[in-house]
């Protein structure tokens, strides 16, 4: 009888030990977190955090201890006691930050000792870089007369930045040419030599190509007008000779390699890997910008001749093609247009325009910021100053040596 009392027993005794162990491992309810304001003296606010500050759960508002900052104009110091803080996450952090800031730009002091043990550093983390706050609102209603002066401001700046660099240029140009050494790797000067000439080939050809063809096109159609077919090889080859063989070559260079020398540049400043330079006794303006600057200065004038050959056999094509021209008379009459004299001065001006290019990228990117953002506009700035400088040295190149006299 009592053995099966007790097998009867034993279900009910089972059942309670388990019921007693499902109540013992549940997890207690977590409390709302909370803040409590006291002022243990008339100098002091003391917020008292508890309970449980997830982005989970209901959080007091950062609005509400601003206030009660507000509320007593004797604070001097803000301290904090966690003593009942439960878990939390980036809730408290962000709590923490609306009443830190607030409390800074009231000029109080801030005791961070009572918060949890890594707070402090995610503060410092947080708030490195403190965000610029009302930036558009303040950009959108400054003056015409504030825009204007921060742009001459900002004009003068770039003007004298560009005027230091070029100057450190020529200086380490000097050193090269006096025969005092200029210290850089002849394997860089041969691979920017590689990228700048024959890796540029393929874009060169097929926009050169395509110009000739589209240039000899067009004035096909209006030179058959007065039947001066033959003509159509004067206009090709003045064309490219003169201007369109070396601008093209240069615009395209700005943006391929010009922009290139300036990630290049902009991201070893970012790395801190020209200031590593710099503590290692070289000067990064031999060591960078010199390789770059010559490699261009050699490349530019034989891309030059390069585009002007396709660029012809291009109108050539279309001469030949559209207009019955034959190859002979195509060519004599190319000859006897296009002077030697054209050419010479069109490699004077795409050796300037490679400087102009190099310059340009390279100076952008020394003077790059810290930031993967500030890459990216010193990328932009190297290939928009690049292409204005190209048609400002055009223009004078077009004064200064006419490809025809005036009046002609």
């Amino acid at each position: 009888m009592l053995s099966l009392l007790r097998r009867l027993a034993l279900p009910n005794s089972c059942s309670e030990v388990t019921s007693a162990l499902v109540d013992d491992n549940s997890p207690a309810p977590e409390i709302a977190a909370g803040v409590q304001y006291a002022h243990p003296d008339a100098a002091t606010l003391l917020l008292a955090l508890g309970g449980a500050w997830t982005v989970r759960g209901k959080l007091p508002a950062v609005s509400d201890a601003i206030r009660e900052i507000d509320a007593a104009p004797a604070v001097r110091r803000v301290t904090f006691d966690t003593r009942a803080l439960g878990a939390w996450d980036t809730a408290l952090l962000t709590f923490l930050l609306g009443v830190i800031r607030h409390a800074k730009g009231k000029q109080l002091t801030i005791d961070r000792d009572g918060l949890p043990q890594g707070m402090s550093g995610l503060i410092d983390l947080a708030t490195a870089v403190p965000p610029v706050e009302g930036a558009a609102e303040k950009r959108s209603r400054r003056s015409l007369v504030t825009i204007f002066g921060e742009a001459a401001i900002d004009f003068a700046a770039g003007t004298g930045r560009l005027m230091a660099f070029i100057g450190e240029a020529a200086m380490s140009f000097g050193r090269l040419l006096t025969g005092r050494p200029a210290r850089f790797r002849h394997s860089d000067l041969w691979l920017f030599i590689e990228q700048a000439g024959v890796d540029a080939l393929p874009i060169v050809s097929l926009l050169s190509l395509l110009q000739g063809l589209t240039m000899a096109f067009l004035g096909a159609a209006q030179l058959q007008m007065f039947g001066a077919q033959i003509y159509v090889a004067n206009l090709i080859g003045m064309s490219m000779a003169a201007e369109v063989g070396a601008v093209m070559t240069a615009i395209i260079m700005a943006g391929r390699t010009g922009a290139a020398y300036a990630a290049q540049i902009g991201t070893m400043q970012v790395n801190q890997e020209i200031d590593a330079l710099r503590t290692m006794g070289l000067e990064p303006m031999d060591f960078l910008v010199l390789p770059r600057m010559l490699a261009l200065i050699l490349m530019m004038p034989l891309l030059y001749l390069y585009a002007n050959l396709l660029g012809m056999f291009g109108g050539g094509v279309i001469a030949v093609l559209v207009l019955g021209i034959t190859p002979e008379q195509f060519v004599n009459q190319l000859f006897a247009a296009v002077p030697l004299s054209v050419f010479v001065t069109g490699l004077c001006k795409s050796a300037v325009f490679g400087l102009l290019v190099a310059l340009s990228g390279c100076m952008q990117g020394v003077n790059c910021g810290r930031s993967a953002a500030a890459v990216g506009d010193a990328t932009t700035s190297a290939v928009v100053m690049a292409i204005v400088a190209i048609i400002v040295g055009d223009g004078i190149f077009g004064v200064l040596a006419p490809p025809f006299p005036v009046g002609q």
